[in-house]
């Protein structure tokens, strides 16, 4: 039997998206397109002869306010909504054309993705669907800031943060396979603070920020609300994690962990994951195979491939 969500899937019909990029401001045209089974995420600069650059750990480049990619010195930046939209949608397969150097920041959430996917459907396609299962704990640290992938059921994701007034201490826990994540986790929106501005403009970032694609705040509060939710920060915190791990290749069979951190210490965990092969496998999982694991975790070697 044909169990269509444990397949590879792609958009049916392409899709475009314009806007300006949150960091550069340079306005930019997006499309994406469907792409064949096994062919993973593709960044492709039409500006740029069709240059094209993976979505993987090993094109990441140096991460601060954003993730970036780079291959032989061409730079796809601000990846991380669009990667997280994809993984929270089940998309696999996807060329990704656009004609500047940053994606469009949007609404400032992965949203507007979610309904344009939504809006054009998805295609099953005939390839199973490979899954990233963490086999043993890998963990990053850096002072009071932490992150950590250990084995578990499903794709957790349990993020907690701290930030001065009026954010304070939130946390999260969201399962993906609860498929909730365009509800609980898209509309949530990047912020700021609006003290940060002009030393963070001097930094050559957020010239293409605004009251329309992110939440300003200051001490006192929200300047352009209302939230969408209570909890948006670490909400959208969730959704910069699940779009920064991504770049492992794979959906993760896992529980991560996520105190404090930020883009730099996601793509670490990225990295550290990738490198220690003992610590995950590739696995398949058919209809039969997640009926038992879900009956009897104990039992829950998948078929590896």
């Amino acid at each position: 039997m044909f169990d269509a969500a444990h397949y590879e899937h792609t958009i049916d019909t392409p899709v475009a998206f314009s806007g300006v990029g949150l960091h550069s401001g340079a306005p930019v045209q997006m499309k994406l397109l469907p792409a064949h089974a096994g062919t993973g995420v593709i960044f492709r600069r039409t500006d740029l002869e069709g240059f094209e650059i993976a979505a993987t750990g090993r094109n990441v480049a140096k991460v601060s306010y954003a993730t970036s990619l780079m291959r032989q010195s061409v730079l796809i930046s601000t990846t991380e909504h669009l990667l997280s939209a994809l993984v929270g949608m089940g998309i696999d397969n996807v060329v990704v054309e656009l004609d500047n150097l940053e994606l469009p920041i949007l609404d400032g959430s992965a949203l507007p993705y979610i309904e344009a996917f939504r809006r054009v459907g998805l295609r099953a396609q005939r390839r199973k669907r490979q899954y990233l299962r963490v086999l043993k704990d890998v963990e990053v640290r850096d002072g009071d800031k932490f992150i950590g992938v250990y084995p578990g059921d499903g794709y957790r994701v349990s993020y907690q943060i701290d930030f001065p007034a009026p954010i304070g201490r939130q946390g999260f826990v969201v399962d993906l396979a609860s498929r909730n994540y365009g509800a609980e986790i898209a509309p949530a929106r990047t912020f700021g603070y609006k003290e940060d501005e002009g030393k963070l403009r001097d930094m050559g970032l957020i010239r293409g920020a605004s009251e329309e694609n992110a939440i300003i705040l200051t001490q006192r509060g929200v300047v352009n609300g209302p939230l969408r939710f209570d909890d948006e920060f670490v909400r959208h915190k969730v959704l910069d994690l699940i779009g920064d791990l991504a770049l492992v290749g794979h959906q993760i069979l896992g529980h991560v962990k996520a105190e404090r951190a930020g883009h730099a210490m996601h793509t670490a965990l990225v990295s550290r994951l990738l490198k220690d092969r003992s610590a995950w496998e590739l696995v398949t999982r058919s209809e039969k195979q997640a009926a038992a694991a879900s009956a009897a975790p104990a039992q829950q070697h998948l078929a590896t491939v």
